[in-house]
């Protein structure tokens, strides 16, 4: 047993590794810049948690999965493995003292989110980090060619600047060839090294069903495979549409989606985990990071815009090894619907530049001001004074992204903060307080540490719940705390930001260059049209299809999707004619005249008598007279 045995054997029990986790181990323990890719479920972990505890140092991990985070460290901890997490709802007190951990030893492995990168306090404290190499989870996102690019990954590259001796493990379980190489471009490998794992998901059964009717398919999926499962929409309200309808008919579930409260997605995150509830029903915002290993269909009600985001999401049913389904509904309509959001996402650049002077007026941002400035944006507000729809001022305001001109927060998280203005002490014999600010008071103090020295982060929602309240409720009360100066209340905001990251210039004076918009537009179509290809393409095993666009030319048909099934049955139906054919051949040899009526000594179903003698008559093997046959 070698040394990176004995640490899988150690911390994990595994006696060895799977695929190609040790190649990438033994790559990036060598110090060299290291891409691998592997499919979900693939022990894309491993890799970088081994090296990581044999080398000297800290392994940093961007990843954006805060729940992933929380779960890995919880779970590494409980290994005696030194592991903590920075990401957004933690005090200013928690992130110095763990980075102050990882200064000074108390840290193996730290998981970082990509927004936390940028800050002035990582970057002064990350000087002085003895790293021994940095993990990118997720390394598909800092690609611009790929389906879920991410701004904030960009950030990455100061990291490398202040430590450039330092190797770089990208991960990712999605990614066609151009965005393999970009990867490495983009975060400056030495040179090229890429580690591919096959795809291919040898217990995973695809198929795309035509459904008109698709909640009524749904249900005939769900009663059909047994098992937990997740269904994909493309909506927040169809999200709780699908799962209102499936409940009504007799299949528990819940549904999900970004805009859920974080108590209420844990509960019922926790509820599906531990078979609580069947089905989940949710928007793409649910299932990164998630590990549940016996998910036994997946289904989507709607097409994603990629075949990467199809895969990844499908990738999510039958972990375990065991058959399971992934399931595409799918319409004449979702051609029309997947062809709107090429217009939706790339609205015409005289627009965007429309946006930007409307955007500018709506701050009163006179041109050549505005430099640096942080703006909140009411989007409902700015489409009813100037007449625009929401999902196309979105689009424009990414584009303005990616050509610098702005920086925009789309969907900002940041939790309300509380900090008790009384000691302890003081508290205790605070007179005339209600029930339920009691009730607040004592949720509080049980959820949180360190209320009395500092501001915290708090959800909302979970302390409801501890408290036994509903939300609004918990919200009053905390308003009237801090009005009686017993705690300071600093409510959550969700509203969007806009920064300007350069003086306000005249619309039509805007680059918009190739790159940042007719490049992505191709690229975006070529995905588009990549997943109405698979959605339509019924003579093509499935999976063959799903491995050729990410690069894997040399496959077998895997003989269990919905394609290969119905070939099976062709083949099938095609040797019973052959044999329906020699058989009536057999009794026609004597050349005699035979009654129609003997073919029913054959003993065939009728209709393959049927068609096995219409064939032969149309070959002209076989001839008849009235009611006699014979050659």
């Amino acid at each position: 047993m070698d040394k990176y045995q004995a640490i899988l054997q150690q911390y994990w029990g595994y006696d060895d590794f799977r695929g190609i986790q040790r190649d990438i181990i033994e790559s990036i323990d060598n110090g060299h810049d290291t891409l691998g890719l592997m499919p979900t479920g693939g022990g894309k972990s491993i890799t970088f948690q081994v090296p990581a505890l044999l080398k000297d140092g800290v392994c940093i991990v961007v990843t954006p999965l805060i729940a992933l985070m929380k779960d890995q460290v919880s779970h590494l901890r409980k290994k005696g493995i030194l592991a903590s997490a920075i990401y957004s709802g933690m005090s200013h007190q928690e992130i110095v003292t763990t980075l102050d951990n990882a200064v000074f030893g108390g840290v193996k492995i730290l998981y970082v989110s990509p927004e936390r990168l940028s800050s002035p306090l990582f970057l002064v404290k990350v000087n002085h980090i003895k790293v021994s190499f940095i993990t990118v989870d997720e390394a598909h996102c800092i690609s611009q060619w790929g389906y879920d690019f991410r701004p904030s990954y960009l950030k990455i590259a100061e990291i490398r600047a202040i430590k450039p001796d330092v190797p770089i493990l990208a991960l990712t379980a999605t990614a066609t060839a151009v965005v393999v190489d970009d990867i490495q471009e983009r975060l400056g490998f030495a040179e090229k090294r890429v580690y591919k794992m096959s795809f291919e998901r040898k217990n995973l059964a695809y198929v795309v069903r035509e459904a008109t009717d698709k909640q009524a398919s749904l249900a005939n999926i769900l009663k059909a495979v047994q098992g937990c499962g997740i269904v994909y929409v493309r909506s927040r309200r169809r999200a709780k549409e699908t799962s209102e309808w499936l409940n009504a008919n007799g299949i528990k579930s819940t549904f999900y989606h970004a805009g859920l409260e974080p108590a209420v997605k844990d509960l019922r995150q926790d509820q599906w985990q531990r078979d609580e509830i069947r089905v989940m029903v949710a928007t793409n915002a649910f299932g990164m990071g998630i590990d549940k290993p016996d998910v036994r269909i997946v289904v989507h009600i709607d097409c994603p815009d990629s075949p990467e985001a199809y895969f990844q999401e499908a990738g999510r049913a039958g972990r375990d090894g065991r058959k399971s389904y992934a399931v595409l509904l799918y319409n004449a309509s979702d051609r029309r619907k997947l062809n709107k959001r090429i217009a939706d996402t790339f609205p015409e650049k005289q627009y965007v530049r429309e946006i930007y002077d409307h955007l500018a007026d709506f701050f009163q941002i006179g041109v050549g001001s505005g430099e640096n400035t942080m703006h909140e944006f009411d989007i409902e507000k700015f489409c009813r004074a100037f007449k625009h729809f929401p999902i196309q001022v979105d689009a424009a305001l990414k584009i303005l992204q990616r050509a610098g001109y702005l920086e925009y927060d789309a969907d900002p998280d940041n939790s309300a903060r509380v900090r008790f203005m009384l000691t302890r002490d003081q508290l205790y014999f605070l007179e005339n307080t209600t029930e339920n600010e009691e009730k607040v008071i004592t949720a509080m103090l049980r959820l949180y540490g360190g209320l009395f020295s500092d501001y915290n982060f708090v959800d909302e929602s979970a302390i409801a719940m501890k408290a036994g309240i509903d939300s609004s409720t918990v919200y009053q009360v905390l308003k009237g705390l801090s009005k009686r100066h017993i705690i300071h209340f600093i409510p959550r905001r969700k509203i969007p930001a806009i920064y300007y990251t350069q003086r306000r210039e005249d619309g039509f004076r805007l680059m918009i260059t190739r790159e940042v918009y007719e490049d992505r537009l191709e690229s975006y179509k070529t995905r588009i049209n990549g997943m109405l290809d698979y959605a339509t393409n019924n003579t093509v095993c499935r999976s063959r299809q799903l491995l050729r666009y990410f690069g894997e030319t040399e496959s077998d048909d895997c003989g269990q999707c919905d394609v290969c099934l119905a070939h099976r049955n062709d083949d099938a139906q095609a040797n019973l004619m052959r044999q329906a054919q020699e058989r009536i051949i057999q009794l026609l040899e004597d050349h005699r005249r035979h009654h129609i009526s003997e073919l029913h000594t054959l003993q065939l179903p009728q209709k393959q008598l049927d068609a096995a003698l219409s064939f032969l008559m149309q070959e002209e093997q076989v001839r008849i007279e009235g009611a006699y046959l014979f050659i």
